[in-house]
């Protein structure tokens, strides 16, 4: 993992409304990669919360192959060579997913950069891919909306604080997690000094 960084974030002059809550049954796990988990947790579990107290249940660190027919229960090591197809995830169980799982997905998008395949600043590998694994054909509508909501917006012009133009985030469904090791679990929380690479990239989400 390589060197830190950090950038102002660009505020969005009109942004989006809520977004709306969803109906019907939504699954409470949500699994997500942006890069080094380490900063994925941190942001989630501090910063999204500061946003909507009470709304993540558990989050916890590990890995998610998207093949799955992959090979089980990958060490950290391994996972970071690159050679397993093992992608650096947060797993989060949400208390009320019809309420927060598009906010969640609206916040991913604000701290790490989808434009860069296969890598999130000095960390490069499929393993610091982003990707949004999803549980139900609901998780996945919404993956894709979002997703086309972020393309969208830096098409027009709107969005511009990303290295590249297209979003590179994959979505597929989800496999089995892999927790990481102990000492990875809350790992910025335990070492407030500790390696992190992502930043706000924006404030608000765009008007969409």
């Amino acid at each position: 993992m390589g060197a830190s960084q950090s950038a102002e974030p660009i505020t969005i002059n009109n942004p989006a409304p809520p977004a709306s809550p969803v109906s019907g049954n939504i699954s409470p796990h949500v699994t997500l990669g942006a890069g080094c988990y380490w900063g994925t947790e941190k942001y989630i579990r501090k910063d999204f919360q500061k946003r909507f107290p009470n709304s993540v249940k558990s989050a916890t660190v590990g890995f998610m192959n998207p093949d799955p027919n992959h090979k089980p229960n990958p060490s950290y090591r391994e996972v970071c060579t690159g050679s397993t197809g093992h992608i650096e995830v947060l797993e989060v169980e949400l208390y009320d997913p019809n309420a927060h799982y598009e906010e969640l997905l609206r916040f991913f998008f604000m701290f790490h950069d989808p434009t860069t395949k296969n890598r999130q600043g000095n960390d490069v590998g499929s393993q610091y891919s982003s990707h949004i694994f999803t549980y139900d054909d609901k998780q996945a509508s919404i993956a894709k909306k979002v997703v086309g909501q972020i393309q969208d917006s830096m098409s027009r012009g709107t969005l511009s604080n990303y290295e590249g133009s297209a979003v590179k985030t994959q979505i597929t469904p989800a496999t089995k997690f892999y927790p990481a090791e102990a000492s990875h679990q809350d790992y910025l929380a335990k070492n407030p000094n500790g390696y992190c690479n992502h930043f706000f990239r924006f404030k608000t989400f765009p008007e969409l």
